[in-house]
C-alpha cells in the first residue's frame, strides 16, 4: 500500500489532483487511478473530494505520517550512502533569497562542483518564506539567510555579518550638507563602516526627499522601519519594491533614497552615483546564517558546502 506513496504525497502536497499530476508529469485520470488502487488496498479514502483543494481524511492523515517517517529514513540511508562513497554520488540543494542566488553561490557553486563533481547541486532562490517551507518539507538541505528562523526547527551555522547602509543618488543636494559622512563603495569594501571611528549620518537630512521602500513582511522592512523611527523621521516614500537589489538600482537612477547591504555593494559594480552612509543603529546590523533541518540526516556535502562558502567569503572579506 505504500508502493505509490509518492503519488498521495504529491496530490497531498498540491491539494489538487490535476496540479500533482502536472508536476508528476503524468495524466489526471492515470493519477486519479493509481491513488483509488490505493485507497481499495486499504479499505478507505484517504482524500475528500468534495472539497477544493482536496483535503485528507483522518486515514489520509494518518497515511501521510507514515510516508514522511518512510521518506525521513529513506533520506537517512541516502546520506549515509553518500558519506560512504566519499561524494562520489549524492545530491545537495541550497537555497537563498536572490541576491545571494545571484551574486554569492554562483562561485562556490562552480568551486564546489570542481571538487566533487558527482554531487548534483540544485539551487533555488526565492523568498525567505518560501524557502523556509522548502526547507521544512526537505525539498532544501540548505538555505542561507539573514532573517532569523525558529531554533526549535532549525540548526544554524554563523556565515557572516552584514550592515544596512543608507544609499542616495548623487544628483540629490541633500549630500552637500551630508559631505563628511559620505562613503564611496571601496571604503566600504575595506570596512570602513564598521570602524568605531565612522560615525553614522543623521537621517533628519535626508528627512526631505523620496524614498525607496521594501514591502512588508520581510527583515529589512522591519528593521528599517524601526530605523526610521528611532531616528525621528517620517520618510517619504515614492516606490515600494520586492527585492532590495531593485530599490538600490532606483537609487542609481535618482529616483530615490534606499537601504542597501554592505554584501551587495560588495559584489555590485561600483557607482559614482550613489552615496553611501554609515547607519548608527543595532538594527542596521544582522547576521547570516546557513539553516537546516533539526533530526535530519547531516551529510558530508552539506558540511562540505558550508566549508567552502565560509572560506570563499572570508576571502571576499579580505580583498
Amino acid at each position: 500500500m505504500f508502493s505509490n506513496m509518492n503519488y498521495v504525497y504529491e496530490v497531498y502536497k498540491e491539494g489538487s489532483f490535476s496540479k500533482a499530476a502536472e508536476k508528476l508529469f503524468i495524466s489526471q485520470p492515470a493519477l486519479s487511478a493509481t491513488v483509488k488502487k490505493v485507497e481499495k488496498k486499504i479499505g478507505t479514502p484517504l482524500f475528500d473530494r468534495s472539497r477544493s483543494p482536496v483535503r485528507l481524511t483522518e486515514c489520509g492523515r494518518k497515511y501521510i505520517k507514515i510516508v514522511e517517517k518512510i521518506m525521513e529514513m529513506e533520506e537517512e540511508f541516502a546520506g549515509y550512502v553518500s558519506n560512504l562513497n566519499e561524494l562520489s554520488t549524492g545530491s545537495l540543494s541550497v537555497g537563498g533569497t536572490y541576491l545571494f542566488a545571484a551574486y554569492i553561490f554562483p562561485g562556490i557553486f562552480k568551486k564546489f562542483q570542481e571538487m566533487y563533481p558527482n554531487v548534483e547541486l540544485r539551487l533555488i532562490e526565492g523568498h525567505t518564506s518560501q524557502l523556509e517551507k522548502k526547507l521544512f518539507s526537505g525539498e532544501i538541505d540548505l538555505i542561507m539567510d539573514n532573517y532569523p528562523l525558529d531554533e526549535e526547527l532549525y540548526e544554524k551555522k554563523y556565515v557572516k555579518t552584514e550592515h544596512l547602509l543608507l544609499a542616495v543618488p548623487a544628483s540629490f543636494p541633500s549630500n552637500a550638507a551630508a559631505k563628511s559622512w559620505s562613503l564611496s563603495s571601496a571604503e566600504i569594501r575595506s570596512g570602513a563602516h564598521i570602524r568605531k571611528e565612522t560615525y553614522g549620518v543623521p537621517l533628519k537630512m535626508f528627512e526631505g526627499d523620496p524614498f525607496v521602500f521594501l514591502r512588508e513582511h520581510n527583515d529589512t522592512r522591519e528593521r528599517v522601519e524601526g530605523i526610521c523611527k528611532r531616528a525621528g523621521i517620517t520618510p517619504k516614500v515614492a516606490w515600494k519594491l520586492d527585492q532590495m537589489l531593485t530599490t538600490y538600482h532606483l537609487t542609481e537612477q535618482g529616483m530615490g533614497v534606499s537601504f542597501i547591504s554592505d554584501t551587495a555593494i560588495r559584489y555590485l559594480p561600483p557607482d559614482l552615483n550613489v552615496y553611501y552612509y554609515k547607519l548608527d543603529d543595532p538594527a542596521a546590523e544582522r547576521n547570516v546564517y546557513f539553516y537546516y533541518r533539526k533530526n535530519k540526516y547531516f551529510t558530508r556535502s552539506m558540511a562540505e558546502f558550508m566549508k567552502l562558502a565560509a572560506s570563499e567569503m572570508e576571502e571576499d572579506r579580505q580583498v
